[in-house]
């Protein structure tokens, strides 16, 4: 759940890397600043199920918290010093879209699946022999990594007919899927809509959604053909390699409340539908789809 804030500690703990008295002091510097941003989230409530006159106003509180944090992290000696590989700065957004979501997933359910997720992608039985088939089902689950999802956890239990042998097996089936990305260039919405693609086949009422900061892709892309439901780029910005960001001559867009807003009520007007489908569902109306 606290994604950001488990990175932050994980090289806080670190028994090889991380040791130089710089490293240290920078680490101590950000979980400061992570424990305000943290409290500020904590002590905001909602916006949840229903809607209120103050949603907008809770988030553009979440927003400024954000951005502020953001901005703090993204300064040129932590960025230096804490690279892509690091995940420290990627895991900031998916950590926010935890604190955005968590009331409202939450609110229909504590045991909502919430958060970075290893979600149901296929499904196969493969026994090394028929006597094996014929006595287990060694059923083979296969998984997908998504950054941040809400959604179920199914436990669900195989046993042939006649054996007293059982498999027990955990799926976590997502309603809404989210892909966070400090950019989003071609390559990175390719995979992003393969990977909606295939949770749509198993999941077929799930949202998939593209998150990211900033855009990197140019006027030639055809958007119609991918097969994610939205792409949010929050910074409403054309992408700048990091070293230019840091000229004095570069103007970043700050993270617009109006896109995490947009943002939210997407996500909540798909958990708070109805979602009848079905071959007889559409006969009654003479439209399938």
């Amino acid at each position: 759940m606290h994604v950001h804030g488990d990175n932050l500690q994980q090289k806080e703990q670190h028994t090889s890397k991380y040791l130089d008295a710089e490293s240290k002091q920078y680490l101590s510097e950000i979980r400061h600043q992570y424990e305000i941003w943290r409290s500020q989230n904590e002590v905001l409530k909602g916006p949840s199920i229903e809607k209120s006159t103050i949603d907008a106003e809770i988030l553009q509180k979440r927003v400024a918290a954000f951005a502020t944090y953001k901005d703090f992290l993204d300064q040129q000696h932590y960025a230096e010093k804490f690279d892509s590989r690091s995940n420290l700065h990627s895991s900031v957004l998916e950590e926010f879209m935890f604190y955005l979501f968590r009331d409202i997933a939450y609110s229909f359910s504590q045991q909502a699946l919430l958060g970075k997720s290893h979600t149901f992608k296929d499904i196969f039985f493969m026994p090394s022999n028929f006597k094996e088939m014929v006595a287990q089902p060694s059923a083979r689950i296969e998984k997908k990594d998504h950054d941040f999802v809400i959604g179920a956890s199914v436990q669900a239990r195989f046993q042939t007919a006649g054996s007293n042998t059982v498999e027990e097996h955990l799926f976590h089936i997502p309603a809404i899927a989210i892909e966070c990305k400090t950019y989003l260039d071609k390559t990175m919405l390719e995979g992003s809509s393969t990977a909606a693609e295939q949770v749509k086949i198993r999941s077929p009422n799930a949202l998939y959604i593209v998150v990211a900061e900033w855009l990197k892709l140019t006027e030639s892309v055809n958007l119609r053909k991918f097969k994610v439901d939205q792409i949010y780029i929050l910074r409403k910005q054309k992408n700048t390699d990091r070293e230019f960001r840091y000229l004095s001559t570069y103007t970043k867009n700050p993270v617009f409340a109006d896109v995490v807003e947009h943002l939210f009520n997407t996500v909540r007007t798909h958990l708070t539908s109805e979602w009848e489908s079905g071959i007889s569902f559409g006969l009654e109306r003479g439209y399938l789809l």
